[in-house]
């Protein structure tokens, strides 16, 4: 059972919202995020259920509550989310947009305050304690957010408001979809303790079978058990913690914007594929959408990572880390291929190929080591070019050779300062 399929109840409560007194910690969760971003082009589609996705080896990326309510949910099979709800409207995944979106999204937050902690594209954290004089209590801030994102956005989120992080994003799931829930300090432990213990955070699926086997189910179980017995059973760190989390003790801050670790793109096959020079192909467009985003976020990374799942769902990853940082899909690529030559795969069945890109740096901070000879303008103008034309005319206006038609990937040069792999034995 997922996450908020434990916490689902019906509605938000009804009613005036609590003392928000020392509520200054907001988590705020756009509903269903990618669904409702699909339907500000597909206003016929709203009520009606939608699922993001695409073919029948991948995974839903997001579907509308409509649909949720057949089963369907985020991350689950596109073979298995089609027999649940098989009246459904697939849609392709317009990532571009989601990006384009959420970028607005967080400029409202952030104007509202500095302090915002975003967790994905579609949620955030925001401590509103230095707007309190200029906007208000902290449910005014969360119902002002709700309004803007809606108004200026097209779409609606959900809000909880309480005084620690962990209890704001239990609040704002249980307001789903489009609600506001304030937790008031007095009523944290109530708010807690008849919920199932999977709703504590770093409770998995192993954690929450120990705890069941020791009879606990809520949250208040695990309150009233001893420290010293959630230790023996779960280890010093999990079981201080959990105990901690029970009681509402929570004592992380919001940290504004973390910057991204890595960026990349991954692509399962629609059947398993064993032709060496397909999955080529397949990285090239990889290396393409990947350095595109890195671009877009004005970003460059030193570190290359090859990510490849087999038909029995083994997977393994090898990187390559570079002299320079690049946002350059020929360097991405020229890296990535080597690293899928050195395995040595030949004719093994491959279900899922990706790339990611780490050690991220601001592209206009790298250090570019100057080359004799090199020209003043090469392959990266010429891909920022490519950038350009997208933005005017659309996704693959441009694209290298190889990727209109059957063609086999070209092999670019190895980019400068690589070394020859050798490559390492397989792992899991």
């Amino acid at each position: 059972m997922s996450r908020s399929q434990q916490l689902d109840r019906p509605g938000p409560p009804s009613g005036a919202p609590g003392d928000d007194s020392g509520c200054t910690v907001l988590h705020v969760d756009m509903d269903a995020f990618y669904a409702s971003v699909e339907l500000l082009s597909r206003p016929e589609l709203r009520g009606t259920p939608v699922i993001v996705g695409g073919g029948t080896r991948g995974v839903v990326l997001s579907a509308t509550y409509e649909a949720r309510r057949y089963g369907v949910h985020s991350a689950m099979p596109m073979s298995r989310a089609r027999r649940l709800c098989p009246q459904a409207t697939v849609v392709s995944a317009s990532h571009g947009l989601y990006s384009t979106v959420s970028a607005g999204v967080m400029e409202v937050f952030r104007s509202v305050t500095p302090m915002v902690e975003p967790l994905s594209l579609d949620e955030a954290f925001l401590d509103v304690s230095g707007a309190l004089r200029r906007l208000g209590r902290p449910a005014e801030i969360g119902r002002l957010i709700r309004d803007r994102v809606a108004d200026e956005q097209g779409i609606t989120c959900s809000v909880g408001v309480a005084t620690t992080k962990f209890v704001a994003k239990l609040a704002s799931t249980r307001s789903k979809p489009d609600g506001l829930l304030v937790v008031p300090a007095a009523q944290v432990v109530a708010f807690l303790h008849p919920l199932p213990v999977g709703a504590l955070w770093g409770v998995g699926e192993k954690t929450e079978a120990e705890l069941t086997r020791l009879g606990l189910r809520t949250v208040g179980d695990i309150a009233h058990t001893p420290v010293s017995t959630l230790v023996r059973a779960l280890g010093q760190a999990a079981g201080s913690h959990l105990h901690a989390l029970s009681w509402g003790r929570d004592e992380r801050v919001v940290v504004p914007h973390e910057p991204e670790r890595s960026i990349g793109a991954e692509e399962t096959f629609a059947s398993d594929v064993d032709d060496p020079q397909v999955v080529l192909r397949e990285l090239l467009r990889l290396c393409e959408r990947t350095a595109g985003r890195l671009r877009a976020a004005g970003l460059a990374g030193r570190t290359v990572s090859l990510k490849v799942r087999f038909a029995d769902f083994t997977t393994i990853t090898r990187a390559r880390t570079l002299h320079e940082s690049t946002d350059v899909a020929a360097i991405l690529y020229a890296t990535a291929r080597g690293l899928f030559e050195a395995l040595g795969l030949d004719r093994a069945r491959l279900r899922l190929v990706g790339i990611r890109v780490e050690q991220l740096v601001e592209s206009g901070t790298a250090p570019h080591q100057l080359e004799l000879g090199e020209r003043s303008a090469g392959r990266r103008e010429a891909e920022q070019a490519a950038d350009r034309a997208a933005g005017r005319f659309g996704s693959g206006a441009v694209r290298p050779g190889s990727l209109v038609g059957e063609g086999t990937p070209p092999a670019p040069a190895a980019p400068p300062g690589t070394q020859p792999f050798s490559p390492p034995g397989r792992s899991s």
